[in-house]
């Protein structure tokens, strides 16, 4: 990924410019790694999931939020929303392989945040003590 300032930027990583407005790597980002993004792909890696299964799976996520999500992430093409011409309509929810790439990576840096958050907490609490 470019950086702003960087010496030297490579032209195959990418065109872009971290920073600047309307980055695509930032959009994507943001996506992959909102408060329900990062949910959606983490269950999604287990087995595709009708709607009504995913949200129960997530939980305390509003059926808006949860249909913004899925739109965002099967526009970015990490997604892939199934539609059974059947009565009643059945759609079902499932990762691409780019998505579950996406979704791995997401998994690695939740599991990092449960190793580690004993650490975390310790640091909450020192930096609470010294700033009032």
């Amino acid at each position: 990924m470019a950086v702003s300032g960087s010496a030297a930027v490579d032209p195959v990583v990418s065109k872009y410019v971290v920073g600047e407005g309307m980055c695509p790597h930032r959009l994507v980002l943001e996506h992959v790694t909102s408060r329900w993004g990062v949910l959606v792909l983490i269950e999604l890696m287990e087995r595709p999931y009708r709607f009504s299964e995913l949200r129960r799976a997530i939980g305390r996520v509003s059926e808006k939020m949860l249909t913004q999500t899925l739109q965002t992430l099967e526009r970015d093409g990490l997604v892939h929303r199934d539609a059974k011409p059947v009565i009643p309509p059945r759609v079902d929810y499932s990762l691409t392989d780019l998505g579950r790439e996406a979704a791995e990576q997401v998994r690695a840096l939740a599991r990092w945040t449960e190793q580690r958050m004993e650490e975390v907490e310790k640091a909450r609490k020192k930096y609470d003590k010294t700033h009032p």
